[in-house]
């Protein structure tokens, strides 16, 4: 339904979106989304817009604060910026408008792959693609003399080799952070084992198997090489340990990978020697152990028509053509018109063209996600088995699936 894998494959770098050399807007516009700086960079590039006030609030905290900001009448915020995951949550709160009127109004240049559509009706625009994917320093595995992990395996035997030959005591990072993140390595490493989260054509959880078992064992042997403190470590932890040269193989979205390539609280040492490559595969399965994702921007539906009007054009200023430039282009894989992929690039389009997943867009995916996040703790810190904790995901999805009319 949402970005099919061989349509994002095809799609990225090949869409436009309307050049507004000027921005005028009669009525307030306020955005809540995620921090990162191709996010900062388009809600940025809205706050140019003249006439009236434009603010964003950008924070890691966003999807705990964007159901409840546009529930109100009139809603706090006008637009939240989401995700495959993200956008579920508003649409079964019904807090979010189609925006087909707008689109046939102000955004004749949008391409179809742009227009996030959901039971006919176009609910979000998309200006991003996204994926986790392996990051690597290359002076560090030329020092031990191996090539870039194609698979967790490799990447476990060579985290070992670095630990061993003193070059680094916790060379693995990831955003395994209790809650949305260590639950988002879980879903990677359970798509890669070839699990499915529901039985086929229902709500009902299926992750307490031998591919779930599987996955959260080998998550916990990369963890043996992490940071002690990685239950604590979201992306920005992440990103900074890398910096810190304290770091050397990770699995981080490619959204992430420009800034790891700037100077700014790292060493050029760091710098000269972050190199990418694509998703590894784990457990001798083809599949890539990640999601493709895209980002993208709505419209909150408890405001008035100027508003929604308002906030249409400022986030298609937003994500204007010209927005792009030698700091901005390397942030993301841009679905803008006049993008040209830059290096940073290479593991997202290295996803996209080896069948990876889509993140699931289903109504109670993000049930799933929660519990996940929730209940996998205390098997990462040694409290109790693998199979148990899968149990406890299972029976806090299904209490609030139930809560939902799901199950």
């Amino acid at each position: 339904m949402l970005f099919k894998k061989l349509a994002l494959a095809t799609a990225i770098g090949l869409v436009s979106t309307n050049a507004m050399a000027e921005c005028e807007i009669g009525a307030r516009v306020s955005v809540v989304g995620n921090e990162f700086p191709a996010i900062q960079a388009v809600g940025a590039a809205a706050q140019e817009c003249t006439g009236a006030e434009v603010t964003t609030n950008l924070t890691s905290e966003h999807q705990e604060i964007n159901v409840a900001g546009m529930s109100g009448t009139p809603a706090e915020y006008t637009s939240a910026i989401i995700a495959n995951s993200s956008i579920v949550a508003l649409m079964n709160e019904d807090v979010i408008r189609p925006l087909d009127d707008l689109v046939a109004k102000h955004g004749g240049d949008l391409k179809p792959n742009q227009l996030i559509t959901i039971d006919g009706k176009v609910m979000a625009v998309a200006f991003m693609a996204n994926a986790q994917h392996l990051v690597y320093r290359e002076d560090v595995l030329k020092e031990i003399g191996v090539e870039p992990p194609a698979t967790y395996e490799d990447m476990l035997a060579a985290a070992k080799m670095i630990r061993e030959k003193g070059i680094m005591e916790n060379p693995i990072g990831g955003a395994y952070a209790a809650g949305w993140n260590l639950a988002q390595e879980f879903n990677n490493m359970y798509i890669g084992m070839g699990g499915e989260f529901f039985k086929q054509g229902t709500a009902e959880p299926s992750i307490n198997n031998e591919a779930g078992v599987a996955a959260l064992e080998m998550m916990k042997s990369l963890s043996e090489y992490m940071n002690p403190d990685f239950l604590t470590h979201d992306s920005n932890a992440t990103s900074a340990e890398w910096k810190a040269g304290n770091v050397a193989i990770m699995n981080m979205w490619g959204s992430r990978v420009g800034p790891l390539r700037e100077t700014e609280g790292s060493s050029q040492e760091v710098v000269d020697n972050t190199a990418i490559a694509g998703p590894m595969t784990v457990g001798g399965n083809e599949t890539p152990a990640t999601t493709l994702w895209w980002d993208g921007w709505t419209v909150a539906k408890n405001i008035s028509d100027e508003e929604a009007e308002a906030t249409f054009i400022a986030m298609m200023n937003g994500i204007r053509p010209d927005m792009l430039n030698e700091e901005t282009s390397p942030m993301a894989v841009w679905l803008i018109d006049g993008y040209e992929p830059t290096p940073a690039a290479e593991g997202v389009f290295d996803a996209a063209s080896r069948n990876s997943v889509p993140y699931p867009m289903l109504p109670f995916q993000g049930l799933m996600h929660s519990a996940l996040g929730d209940e996998l703790g205390d098997f990462m810190q040694g409290k109790e088995d693998a199979a148990t904790a899968l149990a406890d995901v299972e029976a806090a999805y299904t209490a609030k699936a139930k809560e939902g009319g799901f199950l």
